[in-house]
C-alpha cells in the first residue's frame, strides 16, 4: 500500500459514520475551510523560518486538509481524490506545452504570455466571462486586490507608469482626510480600504508582493518590539514605566541592535 493509499484508507475510517471519529464525522466543507486556510498558512510560516522538519509535518497537514475535503466531495458524490489529482496533473501538462506539448511547443520554447492565454481560454469554458473571473472572493485581501489589478491591467485597464499610481494614492488620502472630518466611520472604513488598494497597485507596479512585503514588515517589528522588552525588562523595569519618549529611544536602541 502507497503511503497516498494509506492516508485515503485513515480518512475514510475516520469518515466512518458508525466506527470513525465523531469530531470528524460531523465536519462539512464550511467547518474545514478554516483549518485548510490556517493549514496553508503555517506551510509558508515553515518556509520564512527555513525549518525544513516543520515544512515536513505542515505540509503533510495542508494534504490532509486536501483529502478531508476530497473525501467529503467523494461522499456526496461529487468527485474524489483521484479526480482531484487527475484534474491539477492535467491542467499542469496543458498549461506547459513547451514541455508536454508537440515537437514544435516543445522546440519553441516558453511563449511570453501564453500561461495567461491558456487560463484564459480556461475561464472561457465557464459562465462567467468577466476578465476578474476565477480570482477567490476568500483570498487575503491585499492578494486580492493584486490579482484584481494584474487581471484588469492585461486588458489595458491600467496606469502607464508609477507616476499615476502616487497620484491615486495622493487622491485617496486627500480623500480619507475628508471622510475623517466627517467623522462618518462608515465613509472612513471606505476611504481607507481605497487607499489600501491603490497602495497595492503602486507594490504591483514595483514588482512588490504586497502579502510579503507587509509579511516582512511584520516580522521586523516583532523582533524589534520583542528586543526592546528584553532590554527593558533587564532593567528591572516594565513598558508602562516608560515615557513615550524614553520608549522611543529603547525602540531606536533595539533597532541598532537587530536591524
Amino acid at each position: 500500500m502507497s503511503d497516498i493509499d494509506k492516508l485515503l484508507e485513515v480518512m475514510a475510517s475516520l469518515r466512518d459514520p458508525e466506527s470513525g471519529c465523531p469530531w470528524d464525522v460531523e465536519q462539512d466543507f464550511s467547518t474545514i475551510a478554516p483549518f485548510t486556510i490556517e493549514e496553508a498558512y503555517e506551510v509558508a510560516d515553515a518556509i520564512e523560518r527555513e525549518d525544513f522538519d516543520g515544512l515536513r509535518d505542515e505540509l503533510g497537514d495542508l494534504l490532509f486538509q486536501v483529502v478531508f475535503h476530497s473525501r467529503m466531495a467523494e461522499e456526496a458524490g461529487h468527485f474524489d481524490f483521484g479526480d482531484v489529482a487527475g484534474t491539477i496533473a492535467d491542467k499542469m501538462l496543458r498549461r506547459h506545452p513547451h514541455v508536454f506539448g508537440s515537437d514544435e511547443e516543445r522546440a519553441a520554447g516558453p511563449q511570453a504570455g501564453s500561461w495567461e492565454r491558456i487560463k484564459a481560454e480556461e475561464r472561457a469554458a465557464h459562465p462567467d466571462e468577466s476578465v476578474l473571473a476565477g480570482i477567490a472572493k476568500a483570498l487575503p485581501a491585499l492578494k486580492r486586490s493584486q490579482k484584481l489589478g494584474e487581471r484588469a491591467s492585461t486588458v489595458g485597464f491600467d496606469w502607464p507608469d508609477r507616476k499615476g499610481v502616487r497620484a491615486k494614492i495622493r487622491e485617496e488620502l486627500d480623500e480619507l482626510e475628508a471622510a475623517v472630518g466627517t467623522r462618518s466611520p462608515d465613509s472612513i472604513e471606505e476611504e481607507f480600504g481605497d487607499l489600501l488598494f491603490a497602495i497595492v497597485n503602486l507594490a504591483r507596479h514595483l514588482d512588490v508582493d504586497p502579502e510579503k512585503a507587509l509579511t516582512r514588515a511584520n516580522y521586523k517589528f516583532e523582533n524589534r518590539f520583542r528586543e526592546m522588552e528584553q532590554a527593558i525588562t533587564g532593567k528591572g523595569k516594565s513598558l508602562p514605566d516608560f515615557s513615550l519618549e524614553s520608549l522611543d529611544k529603547e525602540w531606536r536602541a533595539a533597532k541598532r541592535r537587530v536591524g
